[in-house]
Formats: structure tokens, C-alpha cells, sequence
């Protein structure tokens, strides 16, 4: 199904049903009178959010909808039916602007919200309203009142707890596919993303969602490449994950592209926690992975985490950091519009390979690797991955935390930036504007 959204329609309430002009005559009945019934109310326009639609694609075809009016009143003092209602279901995060696109009227972000958006006109009097006792045979009724309508735009904003963002070719969804159940297409050529994707990842027991966007560019917010409209799908996030492309020979320059997209972008996404990875480590020799990783943490001001989308090296330390700082955010500010996790299976890690004994497995149920000493972060020998440095002590383990403080880094290493008193933060996040 193709990805589309936003899309300009046309919303129109029913018009109330007209009033009759009827009056009672039967033999044997002196004073009959008037007895014309009122019209029914016009059906409304109303939009509900739908869970399980991720595009605004059926509103591409067809741009006009209409509720039905009232029906008109009849004889014997009968109202008219009600019209019925016409219902826009739309996915969750779906906003609704005016038609110049600068004022929000409705924003749907829980799945089964319904908005009455356009009212219906209400229905007509009859004749038999306007019987008083000295116009006793009226032949007064009124026609109805129109409903509303209005041209709209809906614009949707995916909703996830993390958001990715990198230049083209960092390795976005590379490392969404190795994380979640999602699928997106992976090539070695740049905008191979063309439009957002989510997927659902898992963490131990708990799982987040995750928004790819296709890959910004120096300029974007001038329309350069795909331009920044994508960035409007982070904006409910959370936090955002920046992944840097450690093949590149300037990594600095390309953290400092995406940062300076965010500020001319607006909409406060430079001012989220923002957790940095630098990606392709397996295609880097140690020294290099030094090197650069010391160079951003200058730049950035926070920790850089090391890790390979391709072959898996660092990724579950990277989701933990993620899951963390999620659950702190959570606890600080609970009111911020976050994504409901629905299960999911993911599957192996893109270039993940099996160890040369062959004893480890894919469990499909888990989502893990099962079989073999060293299988996942639960194990018994879990305090050998501390000392190796591959876990960071006081990171939060499937809903529990870890004794120690929380001093040093993934790697083992303390960040540069401590030692000239730089505001580091720990954990591997920076809060940008704060």
C-alpha cells in the first residue's frame, strides 16, 4: 500500500430536512388543525482514529464526502428521520488544518477517538409549530437549516517513542530492519527510503516503537533532496536516535548537517534527548572507531555509542540505552503523546551470523538468539559482560536495575568531554536547548 500523508478534502454536514404543511381532515373531526411534523437533523461529519491504518492513501481517490440530510416532516404530527452520519476513519496521529494549512482544528492521537467535526443543520417546523390561537390554520413551515462545509487538509504525524534520523546512507533502515519485524527496502544508493517507516522493537520484556524517515540532506529545509517534510513523523517522538555513517570521512560535519536541518526545521526537535550512534563499525579498523568516536563526542557533547546495523555489534546495547531513556521520559513527563506497542516477532538481524559451532538458534517466539552460553543479556553470566565493558552498570535490565553507579561508558571508557567539565551526560543522551 502506498504511503501518502496528507491529502485536501472536502467535508460537508447534512442539511436539516424540511417541515410539512399538512392538515387533519376527517369526517366526524370538527377541529382538525394543522398537524405537519418537523424535518430530521442532517447527518454529521465525523472523524475517528482507527487503529491499524498507517496512510492517508484512501483519501487520495476521493476527495469529496457528504453526509446525508434530514428527511422532511409529513402528516399526523410525523418528524422526519434523522440523516445519517458520515464517518472518516483516519490513522492515529492524523491532524486536521484548515485550508491554508496554518491552523490545527483536530488532532487524533488515541486509537478509537471519534470528533464530531462538522455538526448537521437541524430540521424544519412544521405548520402545526406555528398554531397559535388566533392563526389556527397556518400554512407557515420553514425549509431546514444548511449544514457546515469546509475544505480541510489531514496531515499525519506518525507516532512512535523513538525517532531515527541520519543522512541517507547511515544505515537507518538497516538497523530497523535488524530490530523489528519491519521490512524496508535496503540498498547501497542514497533516498533508497521514500517515505516513514515503524517498527516495534523489543527490549527484554518490554518493547518500544521506532520511526525511520528517509535520510535528510544539507539544505533539506530548503527543499534539497527530499526535503524536511518527513521530519513532521518525529516530531511525537520522544527521543531521537541519530545514526552517523562512520565510513564517512567527516563524521562532525555530517552530525552537524542533521543538527543544523533540526534548528531551521523549528517545532522543537533539536531541544529532544537525542542518543548518537556511530554506524558501520565493522567496516572500520579500531583506531579509526577511536578516532571518530572521540571526534563527536567533542563535537556533540555526549557520548557516542559504536555499533553495526549489519552484523549486530552494539544493537542491543544501543536499544537498552533507548529503553532507558525512554522510561525516563515517561516518568518526567507522562502527558507527551506516545505510541501503544502492539506484539511483535522480530526477526534475525540483517548479516547476523550463526557462531562457527553452531549452537546458537533463532527462536522465533523470543525473538533471541537461544542455544548457547553467552545468548542474551539474562544470562547467568551476565557479570562477565560488565567487566568486559559491554554493559554499562545501573542500565535498567528487563524492568530492573543493576547495582552500581553508572559512571562509565559502553565501551568501558569514560567520554572526552568530562575532562574539560563539559555537561555530559552519562547516559549516552544529550538534551539539546535544554
Amino acid at each position: 500500500m502506498k504511503f501518502l500523508d496528507q491529502a485536501k478534502v472536502f467535508l460537508k454536514s447534512g442539511d436539516g430536512g424540511p417541515g410539512a404543511v399538512a392538515f387533519r381532515r376527517e369526517k366526524f373531526i370538527e377541529f382538525g388543525g394543522p398537524d405537519g411534523g418537523d424535518g430530521g437533523r442532517g447527518g454529521d461529519v465525523i472523524i475517528e482514529a482507527a487503529d491499524g491504518l498507517n496512510t492517508l492513501i484512501d483519501y487520495r481517490y476521493k476527495q469529496h464526502f457528504k453526509a446525508q440530510r434530514g428527511h422532511h416532516g409529513m402528516g399526523s404530527n410525523r418528524n422526519g428521520a434523522r440523516g445519517e452520519d458520515v464517518v472518516l476513519k483516519v490513522p492515529v496521529g492524523t491532524q486536521i488544518l484548515d485550508e491554508t494549512q496554518e491552523t490545527v482544528l483536530c488532532d487524533l492521537t488515541e486509537a478509537g477517538q471519534r470528533r464530531v467535526f462538522l455538526r448537521g443543520g437541524d430540521g424544519g417546523h412544521g405548520n402545526a409549530h406555528f398554531k397559535t390561537p388566533t392563526n389556527r390554520a397556518p400554512r407557515k413551515f420553514h425549509p431546514g437549516w444548511p449544514g457546515q462545509e469546509q475544505w480541510v487538509w489531514l496531515r499525519l504525524k506518525l507516532i512512535a517513542d523513538a525517532g531515527l534520523l541520519g543522512l541517507p546512507n547511515a544505515g537507518k533502515s538497516t538497523f530497523l530492519a535488524a530490530t523489528t519485524a519491519a521490512k524496508p527496502k535496503i540498498a547501497d544508493y542514497p533516498f533508497t527510503t521514500l517515505a516513514p517507516n515503524l517498527g516495534v522493537v523489543r527490549a527484554g520484556d518490554e518493547e518500544f516503537v521506532i520511526a525511520d524517515i528517509p535520510g535528510l540532506i544539507e539544505g533539506a529545509h530548503e527543499g534539497h533532496g527530499l526535503g524536511d517534510r518527513f521530519l513532521g513523523h518525529v516530531e511525537r517522538s520522544r527521543i531521537l536516535l541519530h545514526l552517523i555513517d562512520g565510513t564517512a570521512d567527516d563524521v562532525v560535519a555530517s552530525y552537524r548537517t542533521i543538527r543544523n536541518e533540526l534548528e531551521a526545521y523549528g517545532g522543537n526537535l533539536a531541544d529532544k534527548t537525542e542518543v548518537i550512534g556511530l554506524n558501520k563499525s565493522d567496516a572500520l579498523l579500531d583506531e579509526e572507531i577511536e578516532e571518530k568516536k572521540a571526534a563527536l563526542e567533542e563535537a556533540s557533547g555526549a557520548e557516542v555509542m559504536v555499533l553495526s546495523g549489519a552484523t549486530g555489534q552494539g544493537v542491543k546495547q544501543v536499544l537498552y540505552r533507548l529503553l532507558t531513556v525512554i522510561k525516563d521520559s515517561k516518568a518526567e513527563d507522562p502527558e507527551v503523546i506516545n505510541a501503544p506497542a502492539t506484539r511483535s516477532i522480530p526477526r534475525p538481524p540483517v548479516g547476523q551470523k550463526l557462531p562457527d559451532d553452531g549452537e546458537m538458534q533463532w527462536d522465533d517466539e523470543t525473538g533471541e538468539w537461544v542455544g548457547g552460553e553467552d545468548d542474551n543479556l539474562e544470562d547467568e553470566d551476565f557479570e562477565e559482560d560488565l567487566e568486559e565493558g559491554d554493559l554499562e552498570e545501573g542500565e535498567e535490565l528487563d524492568g530492573e536495575e543493576l547495582e552500581g553507579d553508572s559512571d562509565e561508558a559502553l565501551d568501558g571508557e569514560e567520554p572526552e568531554g568530562e575532562e574539560d567539565g563539559s555537561d555530559d551526560d552519562t547516559d549516552g543522551t544529550s538534551r539539546h536547548g535544554a
